[in-house]
């Protein structure tokens, strides 16, 4: 059974149609991309599946059950968790409190133990803490732990976001366009970084990317979409030669 599975999803806002009918299926332990031209629908697809938008028809199956019409809150506690095309830190705080954000998602602590701080708060507080920590050197961030989140450089700030979504315990992690804006050599760094998480965290990747070396280097499998529509799937040699995809969206690169 696929861990996400989108089934003829289809989403409308007014008389336009984003997404027609879109299919396909990752599965455990895959690192899929998904691609095509500016406005194409591929951030609206994140949008559906993280719970922003209800698609109009159609479902999208998480581990068997559906999600779509849920919460994103819900979404994200099912083992689902993002980066945004636009970062989006909280830049009032550091850069280890942008991480424990996450990390408290999934405390077993309520309001009371939060106010009058017992045992069990310190230990899940201090457990929290080292997990964050871990996290940051992963990301060599751990240095800049208590530096203010907005300080730090732009590819260190990408590297921080997905910090914070793996700090969720996600099974399932979708990238939207973590390169962009990246050197050459930092979306190298990136696309070694992303093989590690997959195999490290023995997580699920949904990637989002405009830079074909990075997707190509990367996914193990593709779905290409035009219009809001799927118009091919396969492995990256064989949507490299696909003529559609040519036309539609790799020989305007």
């Amino acid at each position: 059974m696929a861990l996400l599975r989108l089934q003829n999803a289809t989403i409308r806002f007014g008389g336009l149609l984003a997404v027609k009918d879109l299919c396909f299926a990752i599965e455990e332990g895959e690192l899929f991309g998904l691609i095509g031209p500016n406005g194409a629908g591929k951030t609206t697809v994140f949008n559906m599946i993280t719970g922003v938008y209800s698609p109009t028809s159609g479902a999208i199956l998480f581990d068997g059950k559906p999600i779509h019409g849920k919460a994103p809150h819900v979404i994200a506690a099912s083992g689902i968790a993002r980066t945004f095309q636009n970062i989006r830190l909280f830049t009032s705080m550091s850069v280890l409190e942008n991480v424990l954000v996450s990390a408290h998602m999934r405390s077993s602590q309520g309001v009371l133990a939060s106010v009058f701080r017992g045992p069990a708060f310190h230990r899940e507080e201090t457990a929290h803490r080292e997990e964050a920590m871990r996290l940051l050197a992963l990301f060599q961030l751990d240095k800049l732990a208590d530096e203010a989140a907005s300080s730090l450089p732009y590819g260190s700030q990408r590297r921080l976001e997905i910090a914070r979504a793996l700090a969720t315990k996600p099974r399932l992690l979708l990238l939207d366009e973590p390169a962009a804006g990246m050197n050459p050599q930092e979306a190298a760094d990136l696309m070694r970084l992303i093989r590690r998480i997959r195999d490290e965290f023995k997580v699920s990747i949904l990637l989002v990317e405009h830079n074909m070396k990075v997707v190509m280097g990367v996914c193990e499998r593709i779905q290409v979409v035009v219009h809001g529509e799927g118009i091919a799937m396969g492995a990256p040699a064989e949507i490299r030669k696909d003529a559609k995809v040519i036309e539609a969206y790799l020989g305007r690169e």
